[in-house]
């Protein structure tokens, strides 16, 4: 079953995963809100959307402004005449020793990764009830969702933060019908790893693309993960398929970490 004719608003889909997801989930009928930063991204994804026969609209918005993330759901609305589905993918990462952490290091992944989530949760579960109708919200987690990591620690939290609220939306919004949902990626080929990998190697001294390759040497499938294989479980997330799951978090990582 297809999401043919739905609306989905997705955050940080100017690039990487939020821009596979966007497109996979407009190759398969739905229009398209793109959320992010950067303008020139934002467009040139929003054409490659409309190019799939689907609508687009961009807006730009920080997630870590609860009023900006209202007001993307609102111009949704406006501009495509409805909302049905929202992608929280937007997220930084922090690469460093705990012994490290700064406060305002710290307080800036927290408003992103952890309050952008949150602001999204409210503010589409807010207006699918004010639509009288039922939703869907699905939110970036991570392996590092499931088990910390050395180097990866804060980031590790703020992303069992994330499972810990896809938990609890889902069990204060069931009975509104809105289902709450989660992905963990793993070891993805984009520019956020390019950065971990890099920040791995000058602080342990590893060769550039040796951290890299030592967590894709231990992913089961053999391969390092591509954003559309993250987009394809997205999409099932966002389609009918899974309207009987909610509240829950898969790791989708090609075997790396098991739980």
């Amino acid at each position: 079953m297809s999401i043919n004719g739905k609306v989905a608003l997705v955050t940080g889909a100017g690039q990487g995963i939020g821009r596979a997801i966007a497109l996979r989930l407009a190759n398969d009928g739905a229009d398209i809100t793109i959320v992010d930063l950067n303008p020139e991204k934002m467009n040139e994804v929003a054409e490659a959307v409309r190019s799939t026969g689907s609508k687009a609209t961009v807006f730009k918005a920080d997630v870590s402004n609860r009023n900006e993330v209202y007001a993307a759901i609102d111009h949704t609305e406006k501009e495509l005449g409805g909302f049905d589905i929202i992608v929280n993918n937007a997220g930084i990462a922090s690469i460093q020793p705990l012994a490290d952490v700064t406060p305002e290091g710290f307080n800036r992944i927290i408003q992103v990764n952890v309050a952008g989530v949150l602001w999204g949760i409210q503010a589409a579960a807010k207006k699918f009830q004010e639509r009288k109708q039922k939703g869907k919200i699905i939110s970036a987690s991570s392996i590092a969702g499931h088990e910390g990591f050395p180097l990866l620690g804060i980031y590790s939290a703020t992303k069992f933060a994330v499972r810990a609220l896809t938990q609890a939306a889902a069990k204060e919004y069931a009975s509104a019908g809105i289902t709450v949902n989660a992905y963990c990626p793993g070891v993805v080929g984009t520019d956020m790893w390019v950065e971990i990998d890099r920040r791995m190697a000058e602080i342990t001294g590893a060769k550039i693309g040796e951290s890299y390759d030592k967590f894709v040497g231990g992913i089961a499938l053999g391969r390092a993960q591509t954003p559309e294989d993250v987009a394809a479980f997205v999409s099932y997330l966002a389609g009918p398929d899974s309207d009987y799951m909610t509240g829950q978090a898969p790791l989708i990582d090609g075997g790396l970490v098991y739980r």
